[in-house]
């Protein structure tokens, strides 16, 4: 067996990097650009959603997932989810066309709020549901932290004395007893289920926001969401990576 000396050892060493280097720089030169994201307030619509009817019986939200389905896996969004955000946007845009909010923005804040209902191991079920449910921390004024008294006796988040924000968007207590509304058309609204806080949140939105295609309005609607510069940001720079159709950041 031939042994190897140091200089051939060195040799090897040096051929190996070699190849590694041209490999290297081959599959640089072949990957694709990763897609810029758009600057701006407010984030682009992305692609349009289908006209549905909005008063059908049922989950709605089902005419859309065809539509889902062909656009979410670049973007890293659950067809549940993403059809869900659709049918908000569209159930705004025939009910209140004056508010034009885009899905890009209700996915930008599902995103920021729960990866769209997988905090922690949670997953969408075939009915729309977060399983396990997903609940916040107590707002009890700990550090960093609003001090929210108990709004509705424990049936959304099990606490008795103080709310939390349940569901895959996030929503407390007290924001749902206004806001909530049923949207899969099983007559109960439940901030657990993706349609129902999806188009929910669209209310909410819409109600503080007004006209969501001006700058400040877009800002003031997701401030009323949660009081946070830092949060407005990053649910800009997801619902804009939507837009474009890659995932977000």
């Amino acid at each position: 067996m031939p042994t190897l000396t140091p200089r051939t050892t060195a040799s090897l060493a040096g051929l190996l990097a070699a190849v590694l280097l041209s490999s290297s720089c081959s599959y640089e030169a072949t990957r694709p650009a990763p897609t810029p994201i758009p600057p701006g307030i407010p984030p682009a619509p992305g692609v349009p959603v289908p006209t549905i009817d909005i008063n059908a019986p049922g989950r709605t939200s089902d005419q859309l997932r065809e539509w889902a389905a062909g656009i979410n896996e670049p973007m890293n969004i659950p067809v549940a989810a993403l059809a869900a955000y659709g049918n908000a946007a569209e159930t705004m845009r025939q009910t209140r066309p004056e508010c034009t909010l885009a899905w890009t923005t209700l996915a930008g804040i599902g995103h920021v709020e729960t990866r769209h209902g997988r905090y922690r191991g949670a997953m969408l079920n075939d009915d729309g549901y977060a399983l396990p449910p997903i609940i916040g921390i107590k707002l009890d004024g700990s550090p960093g932290f609003a001090d929210i008294p108990d709004t509705d006796g424990g049936r959304w988040d099990g606490d008795t004395e103080h709310d939390r924000a349940v569901g895959p968007m996030q929503f407390i207590p007290e924001s749902w007893n206004k806001y909530g509304r049923d949207a899969n058309g099983d007559g109960v609204a439940d901030p657990n289920q993706i349609d129902d806080a999806a188009v929910s949140a669209a209310r909410l939105l819409c109600e503080t926001g007004g006209d969501l295609s001006v700058a400040e309005n877009w800002q003031r609607a997701i401030l009323a969401y949660n009081a946070s510069g830092e949060y407005v940001m990053n649910v800009r720079d997801a619902a804009a990576a939507y837009s474009v159709g890659t995932t977000a950041p």
